[in-house]
Parts: C-alpha cells; sequence; structure tokens
C-alpha cells in the first residue's frame, strides 16, 4: 500500500508543470475527443441495433451512413426552438447547460496514457489533462451537478409530465450514485490513492476488476443506471412520461440533453476503464511486447477498452426491456449498496490482515465468492406479493352493472367479461 502511495504521488508531481500551449492542446483535444465519440457512438448504436433487428440502419449520408450522426445535428440546430410560454425562462435556457457542462468537466482527470514526447518539441507531458489526490471524488462531485440540469429543466418547463420525469430522474440518479461511489471504496483500499493515474499504477501486476470483480459488477449496473440509459431509462419512458424531463425542449436545447447523455456514457466507460480494467495499459497477451505500455500504443488500448464498454451499454439497449420504476429503486437500494457495504467490510478486512502479515490469497477468494452470492440472492428475494383472490361470480355482476366509462374522466372501454354481461 505505500508503494503504491509512492507511486501516485511521484505521478502526481508530473502535473503543473506544462506549458500553456499544452494545455491548451489538451483542452482542445479531450474536447474534440467527447465530441467525436458521441457522433460515432450514436452512429454505432443505430447500426447495431438495427442489425440486431435485421434492418439496414443509418446508410446514405456519407460511406456506411458515418455523418448520419451530423445531419441530424445540424437539423436539431436549425429546427424551430419552440418555448412555452408558462416556462421560467431563465431557468429553462440554462438547465441543458447545467447538464452538458459538467459531462464535458468529467473528462479533465482521465488519464489517456503515460508521459510522451510531444512531436516536433522538447516537452514531455502525461496524456492526461490534470490529476488531483482526489480524482474520482471530483469525477463523482461533477457527475451530481449534472443531475441539477436535469431536476430544473423539469420544474422550469410548467408541465406536470416534465416535472414527474425530472423528479423520478433525480431519484433514480442519487440512488445509483450511492452505489457507484461505494464500488469506488475497495479501489481505493487496494491502490491507496484516490488520483485516476495512480489507481491505474497500482494495477501495472493485476487489474482490479478481477480480483475486485463485486465492485466490477455493482460499478456496471450503477453506471447504466447513472446515464438514464435502457433497461433504465425511466425518466425517458414514452408510454409513462412523454420524453420525460425534456418533453417541452425543442431545437439546440433538445440536443445538448442528448449530448450529455451520450458523453455520459463515454465518461462512466473511461472511468470504468480506468478503475477496474488497468486502464491505458495493454491487455496482458501484448504486455509481454516491450513497447506496449511506452509512446502513444497505451492510447489505442485505452480507446479499445472504452469501446468494449460502449458495445455493452448498445448490446443492453438491444436486449432488456424496461423495468418498472418498483423494480428498478429496489434494485438500488435492497440489493446493490447492501452487497456493496458487505463487500467493503469484507475487503477492509482482508487489506488490515495483509498489512500485519502474509496472507493467503484464498480468503480473498472467499470473500469474493460470499459477495456475489449475496448478490444474487438479494436480487432473488422478492417480496410476498399476494394475488388478489377471483371475485365471486355475483360480485363481478355486480361490478359489471355499476360499470361507468367516464368515472376516470377518460373514456375506458369496458372489459371482455363486463360486455358480456351487458349484452
Amino acid at each position: 500500500m505505500t508503494a503504491a502511495v509512492f507511486v501516485a504521488q511521484e505521478d502526481l508531481d508530473a502535473f503543473g508543470h506544462d506549458p500553456w500551449w499544452v494545455i491548451l492542446i489538451k483542452v482542445v483535444l479531450a474536447f474534440a475527443i467527447l465530441l467525436v465519440f458521441t457522433l460515432f457512438n450514436i452512429w454505432l448504436e443505430r447500426r447495431l441495433v438495427a442489425r440486431m433487428q435485421h434492418r439496414i440502419g443509418p446508410n446514405v449520408h456519407g460511406p456506411f451512413g458515418l455523418l448520419q450522426s451530423l445531419a441530424d445535428g445540424i437539423k436539431l440546430m436549425l429546427k424551430e426552438d419552440i418555448v412555452p410560454r408558462a416556462v421560467d425562462k431563465a431557468v429553462y435556457i440554462a438547465a441543458p447547460l447545467m447538464s452538458a457542462i459538467p459531462a464535458f468537466m468529467a473528462v479533465a482527470v482521465i488519464p489517456f496514457g503515460p508521459e510522451v514526447k510531444i512531436p516536433f518539441s522538447d516537452v514531455t507531458t502525461p496524456l492526461q489533462l490534470t490529476d488531483l489526490p482526489v480524482g474520482v471524488l471530483y469525477i463523482l462531485a461533477v457527475a451530481s451537478v449534472g443531475v441539477y440540469g436535469i431536476v430544473l429543466a423539469g420544474w422550469s418547463s410548467g408541465s406536470t409530465y416534465s416535472l414527474l420525469g425530472a423528479v423520478r430522474s433525480s431519484a433514480q440518479v442519487i440512488s445509483y450514485e450511492v452505489a457507484m461511489g461505494l464500488s469506488f471504496v475497495a479501489v481505493f483500499l487496494y491502490a491507496g490513492s484516490m488520483s485516476t493515474s495512480g489507481i491505474v499504477a497500482a494495477q501495472e501486476d493485476l487489474w482490479f476488476g478481477l480480483i475486485l470483480f463485486p465492485s466490477f459488477a455493482i460499478y456496471m449496473v450503477s453506471m447504466v443506471g447513472e446515464t438514464n440509459r435502457a433497461p433504465f431509462d425511466l425518466p425517458e419512458a414514452e408510454g409513462e412520461l412523454v420524453g420525460g424531463f425534456h418533453t417541452e425542449y425543442s431545437s439546440i436545447k433538445f440536443a445538448f440533453f442528448f449530448l450529455a447523455e451520450y458523453i455520459n456514457m463515454v465518461t462512466v466507460s473511461m472511468l470504468a476503464t480506468t478503475l477496474f480494467l488497468g486502464g491505458w495499459m495493454a491487455p496482458w497477451p501484448l504486455s509481454i511486447w516491450a513497447g506496449a505500455n511506452e509512446g502513444y500504443w497505451p492510447v489505442l488500448w485505452f480507446f479499445a477498452k472504452v469501446f468494449l464498454f460502449v458495445f455493452v451499454f448498445i448490446w443492453l439497449r438491444g436486449t432488456l426491456p424496461r423495468m418498472r420504476y418498483d423494480q428498478f429503486m429496489k434494485l438500488g437500494w435492497k440489493v446493490l449498496i447492501p452487497a456493496a457495504l458487505f463487500w467493503i467490510i469484507a475487503v477492509g478486512t482482508i487489506r488490515a490482515l495483509s498489512l500485519e502479515g502474509p496472507i493467503d490469497r484464498r480468503f480473498l477468494w472467499v470473500a469474493a465468492g460470499v459477495a456475489l452470492l449475496v448478490f444474487v440472492v438479494l436480487g432473488f428475494f422478492g417480496e410476498d406479493e399476494h394475488p388478489a383472490e377471483p371475485a365471486e361470480p355475483e360480485e363481478a355482476d355486480a361490478e359489471a352493472a355499476e360499470f361507468d366509462a367516464y368515472a376516470g374522466g377518460y373514456p375506458v372501454p369496458p372489459m371482455t367479461r363486463q360486455e358480456k354481461t351487458r349484452g
């Protein structure tokens, strides 16, 4: 643990000394990477889902339809911007920006590679904008700010549907941020650091996704809920809330919400790569090559891992149906959080014993197995649901006779049994 802290401190000493033009290049590149990633991910999602559903997908604009996302972005910018009369205009305009800007800020502490020499100069710099002693907590804090944009969008729209979607989204994000934060604790204990570069350095011998698999599994579920993606896209359940918190938004304002969702998807994928899959370090078969973790090659390994997580997002959307809201909240509060707390206790105990002397690694695997068992048991342990007993024939006939199609304020057709009884 002491060695890991020492490595992290050395990595932090490499930051804060870049010339202004190097910092500018890093900022522009980070911004451009997120935008290009977003355009590509939208295209990739359409193509993969179309493939799963035996459709063609976008194939007209550009080669293989690669410019379809750009065409959609231009269309959104040129569409008429409709502002409802009942909105709080200042908050209504600020809300999309509050969702999109934090999504860009989170990438500032993500390491894309080791220290490299910039071509045509003598400057050596890490492939990372900056790093902090609490870099992972910075990402959590910035991601938490993004939910304010969703809440304010629903409140300022002057619409009940939008407000319902905003409240549902805030409850969802808060619930799964708790589980996500708890999944990081075991990583901090083993890395001895909360800086992203220090965590990557601590995985030089073994990735944390293998030895801390329960934390990895909890994070995988939490990151899908955090980004409001299917099957957890409940704030945007079209059948219930008419699009959710952004019902009253159009044109470029809606595009900002759309952009924030896809950038958040990339950000959580980059964070998962950094914390659990060794960051920019090459996979084991390639690590035997001496130059695999030097120069600009690690950038390739990093983005390959990020694409793997993006594919999982798309795969889930094309495979699983949307969950009910009570099922979703039960999964977060009754399954993920208790399992994460139990796993933290197990990892903390093993870590404390290992600092006192050598410890059998089998204890770690036993603890991982027990935590995984608790996770599965909590997931399948449901509340007792007693189905309502069928009504007696006399009671059913009485109910049919008293049926009023306009009782709820909206014409509802009677059930089949009631139609036969009336006839």
